[in-house]
């Protein structure tokens, strides 16, 4: 009997990708085969992403399109995953017919049931499982010289605005021994960089071993064999502590980049959000990570239009931007989510409001970013060759840059490059967030 051709359709952030590759991972290759392309499946898997009302269109709008599959296309059955599918699994098998089955974040292991049971004509909802624990050695595929390797999943923070507590359970972390094995695997399979990603990576540990240990976790990985580079996202401010930051500063591995989500900077509004920081003492925290790590890059994101979010409060974040000047920043309109805290907060912000303020924001960030960026014009960096764009021009990133979310530093050389490679470029020019660099002359 031939076997059922699976494809999988990712939406949403880098911890969606993970369990996509999980998910591939596991599958029974005795019975399915995994293709790369949803018109050559059988059994489409749509990986939603419903953290704010932007991803919920998206997902719907994919998965009405991959639905089109079984009208006119090989598509037997349509999988509904992720963190949407999670959130609304009853609403979305009731009202979409076209959809055969919804597995929810902690139930992924239960995937090749699942098939099994739409194979044989069942209609299923998975999603009684928050809380499960990581799926450990897995051999995910990856096709690219960057993986992201999740420490923990869930979260304990209860921010008001935030439904992820909800639909990705309670903080649990990984056991370091575990995350350094997958790091290993992955460099064995051409990984050179990885980049670790939880709902909140500062909060490593804690559950596990009752202290912090993501500074420890950092000098366990910097000695596996063949990863070039380690990239930190999503650092919430509380427990960036000394021990962490001399740990980046003495592992050579470990780049000097941190993603530290923010979301304000009144700290009338951080209370209301239940944030665990105030202005002062993320100021102190900036101050103390740039003066023991020069060359930081330091992202962030804000939310402007919170319910209540004042003209006093907006300026304040405002003046914060300029005052501290970040190398990268992102920003979101406040989006209004049942079933969290600050749905039901009063003085809720109109639309057009919140766009303007968020527009903004970002025109003082783009003034700042080209400031900053014409400041490493002349500047040698290593770079990781990504992408051909045209003869002799190639896409590629340095330590200062993320994958999807920042800038890229294209690279002109008169040899041919291999995607993968490391090669040291001169910045010669500068665009509003991307370099434009040359090769240096190995000879030099």
């Amino acid at each position: 009997m031939s076997r059922k051709k699976v494809n999988i359709v990712t939406l949403g952030c880098s911890k969606n990708e993970v369990d996509s590759e999980l998910m591939q991972g596991i599958l029974d290759k005795r019975s399915f085969e995994y293709v790369n392309e949803p018109e050559e499946a059988n059994i489409i898997i749509v990986n939603t992403c419903g953290f704010i009302e932007a991803a919920k269109e998206e997902s719907i709008d994919t998965i009405l399109s991959m639905a089109q599959y079984k009208v006119g296309g090989n598509c037997e059955g349509l999988i509904l995953a992720g963190c949407m599918a999670q959130r609304y699994s009853k609403e979305l098998l009731e009202e979409l017919p076209e959809v055969d089955a919804v597995i929810g974040t902690g139930n992924i292991k239960y995937l090749n049931a699942v098939l099994e049971g739409i194979n044989k004509g069942e209609r299923i909802i998975s999603t009684d499982n928050i809380n499960s624990e990581y799926l450990e050695r897995i051999d995910r595929e990856v096709t690219s010289p960057v993986a992201y390797v999740r420490i923990s999943e869930g979260c304990d923070n209860l921010c008001t605005y935030c439904i992820i507590p909800q639909i990705r359970g309670r903080h649990r972390s990984r056991r370091i021994e575990d995350i350094v094995e997958e790091a290993s695997d992955l460099a064995e399979k051409g990984v050179r960089e990885i980049i670790l990603i939880a709902q909140n990576t500062s909060d490593y540990g804690i559950d596990l071993y009752d202290e912090y240990k993501l500074g420890y976790l950092l000098d366990r990985l910097n000695s596996v064999e063949g990863v070039e580079l380690i990239r930190l996202l999503y650092v919430y401010p509380d427990n960036i502590n000394d021990e962490l930051i001399d740990s980046i500063k003495r592992n050579k591995k470990v780049a000097k980049y941190l993603d530290i989500p923010l979301q304000h900077a009144s700290d009338r509004i951080l209370k209301l959000m239940n944030r665990r920081t105030t202005r002062m003492e993320i100021t102190d925290t900036i101050t103390k990570l740039r003066s023991k790590l020069p060359g930081l890059i330091l992202r962030t994101t804000f939310i402007v239009g919170f319910p209540g979010e004042t003209e006093e409060d907006f300026n304040e974040l405002c003046n914060f931007v300029e005052e501290v000047r970040f190398d990268k920043l992102g920003v979101f309109a406040y989006s209004r989510e049942e079933s969290t805290p600050a749905f039901s907060l009063p003085n809720q912000i109109d639309d057009a409001i919140k766009e303007q303020r968020r527009e903004r924001i970002m025109e003082l960030q783009m003034k700042i970013s080209e400031e900053l960026m014409s400041n490493k014009v002349g500047n040698f960096y290593d770079v990781m060759i990504e992408e051909f764009a045209e003869e002799g021009l190639y896409v590629g990133r340095s330590y200062m840059d993320s994958p999807e979310i920042d800038g890229v530093f294209y690279v002109k050389s008169n040899r041919e490059l291999e995607l993968g490679e490391i090669v040291k470029a001169q910045a010669v020019e500068f665009l509003e967030y991307d370099l434009i660099g040359e090769l240096r002359d190995e000879s030099c």
